[in-house]
């Protein structure tokens, strides 16, 4: 079987961990290629793993790689996904949210043959929303409560004034839809994102965001109401070194690119 080559768009706590994985074997799958905003850094951490691996910039990632994972900040979405969707390739993609507004990425990859995967991430439950959307979801609800410096420096956070500094008790800092909270939360909530494009959409999957001190994890509850089952679902992530990102995030990605060649396949 030829390898499937894999590219990795970013070198933060996500890129690195799925980095080390490929490096040191995955079946069916090969490290191609890394693309980071910093080379010079990029190439020194490489050397220090012991990694043999060519870095390039996000345009040539379609002549390295079958798939790209974006690990990267969701303002360099559009950059890693247009060159790769355009060459009929696949793109994993972490920011979630900034697909919400731009579906211009989902209609390139239809109309080019390309393919966009969200993977699991941060949530759970994915696979038993995605299948009852295939019949009729009436409501969509999650609930998130995050250590108050999981969510400091959120755009929504700084554009209204609120402060979850010196929290004494949990903070309800957000009420609206996925689409209001991936545009005040970026880099902390592509998993509502993800919720609503396995369900009924940004504009009708609300959340609620709790800056809570009481809490070391980031909580999500969902809550999902269908014709074929009601669902009721809860995951406490364990934080990484990123505190708006949890651990699984990376092992979610693993699974996923598991996926791609794996004699057997488990899940939706």
């Amino acid at each position: 079987m030829v390898p499937m080559r894999i590219g990795i768009a970013g070198l933060g706590i996500i890129g690195r961990t799925v980095v080390r994985a490929l490096a040191d074997g995955m079946p069916g799958l090969e490290l191609a290629c890394v693309a980071a905003r910093d080379q010079g850094k990029a190439r020194a951490w490489l050397e220090q793993q012991s990694i043999p691996c060519p870095i390039v910039k996000l345009e040539a990632m379609p002549s390295h790689a079958d798939l790209v994972v974006e690990c990267a900040p969701a303002s360099v979405l559009e950059d890693i996904c247009r060159p790769m969707l355009s060459a009929r390739k696949r793109v994993m993609v972490l920011s979630a949210g900034a697909l919400l507004s731009r579906p211009e990425l989902i209609d390139l990859a239809k109309s080019k043959g390309g393919q966009i995967i969200v993977p699991t991430g941060a949530l759970i439950g994915l696979d038993a929303v995605t299948a009852a959307a295939q019949g009729t979801i009436h409501s969509v609800r999650m609930v998130t409560r995050k250590p108050p410096r999981g969510l400091a420096g959120a755009p929504y956070l700084v554009e209204h004034g609120i402060s979850v500094d010196h929290l004494a008790e949990p903070l309800r800092v957000f009420a609206g839809t996925a689409r209001e909270a991936a545009i005040g939360f970026p880099a902390n909530v592509n998993v509502v994102a993800a919720l609503a494009l396995a369900g009924i959409g940004p504009d009708r999957t609300t959340i609620e965001i709790w800056a809570d001190p009481s809490v070391q994890r980031n909580c999500h509850t969902i809550e999902v109401d269908s014709d074929s089952a009601k669902l009721s679902m809860s995951i406490e992530n364990v934080p990484s070194e990123n505190p708006r990102t949890g651990r699984i995030t990376a092992l979610s990605v693993l699974a996923a690119l598991a996926k791609m060649r794996s004699p057997l396949r488990v899940g939706t």
